[in-house]
């Protein structure tokens, strides 16, 4: 084989193989309008798809993590469960960088994850809790396939959070006066503890509804004082994956040198 046909072969098998290994951008966007709730910074896992980061209906006392992100907004104890659980996964925390470690309406942030191997960590799940709030929190129970079998991306994904994927952890009891985190005056430590299970927030009325509502008029830690809630059809935020750009130049050059050869 001639020297520029090794050449040309070896680049394409390492342009193909840098894009499968896969790094992947993932931006955050708070769609609320001024006034409305903030989330707390997003946690994100890539795994074998073993991983279950929550359920709904289940205890939420059985969900390490989960309840963390819901009433504290702290990521540590997911991100060490998913190491503890699954191998050579991948996790990482967005904080909006520009203010307070919130993304207030209006605000957004991106970052980029190398999955590692994109054959094994092929499954994402998020989380963020809802601002402020008891136990209040947006995520996915069920995990999204970025990869298929082979390691190709499937994407871009475009994940639009509507009010109707709130989940009310079921840990504490929705008392805006007591327990909440991120409101001044309040220990977020505080709260009656509920006993209950996670369930999609918006099935219970007017109860829900109602909570909501008597938040109106806090003022929250980070500074903004929430001046209007939010309905189950109304898009609250969105998450957008794609290719990191470098990883699609990569395959698109490996398409090229794939073409050349055959030609």
């Amino acid at each position: 084989m001639k020297l520029a046909s090794r050449l040309v072969l070896a680049l394409a098998f390492s342009c193909a193989t840098a894009a499968t290994a896969s790094e992947i951008s993932i931006q955050v966007e708070n769609l609320q309008g001024d006034g409305g709730f903030a989330f707390t910074p997003f946690w994100f896992g890539v795994h074998d798809g073993s991983f279950d980061a929550f359920e709904a209906g289940s205890d939420s006392s059985l969900l390490p993590g989960i309840t963390e992100i819901a009433e504290l907004g702290d990521t540590s104890v997911i991100g060490q469960r998913l190491l503890n659980e699954v191998m050579n996964s991948v996790g990482q925390t967005l904080a909006e960088p520009n203010g307070p470690p919130v993304f207030s309406p209006g605000e957004s942030a991106s970052t980029t994850i190398d999955v590692g191997d994109a054959t094994s960590n092929r499954f994402f799940n998020y989380a963020s809790m809802i601002v402020p709030s008891n136990d209040l929190f947006v995520g996915n129970d069920n995990a999204i396939e970025l990869f298929d079998g082979a390691g190709n991306f499937d994407g871009p994904f475009v994940i639009d959070i509507f009010g109707s994927d709130v989940y009310d952890n079921g840990s504490e009891v929705n008392d805006i006066t007591n327990g909440p985190a991120f409101v001044n005056g309040i220990d977020a430590t505080g709260g009656i503890a509920e006993g209950g299970v996670v369930r999609p927030f918006f099935t219970i009325q007017p109860a829900d509804s109602n909570y909501l509502n008597s938040i109106i008029g806090t003022q929250t830690a980070p500074g903004p004082i929430v001046t209007q809630a939010f309905d189950a059809g109304d898009q609250i935020g969105r998450i957008t994956i794609t290719p990191e750009p470098a990883s699609a130049a990569l395959i698109l050059a490996a398409g090229v040198f794939g073409m050349r050869r055959r030609r």
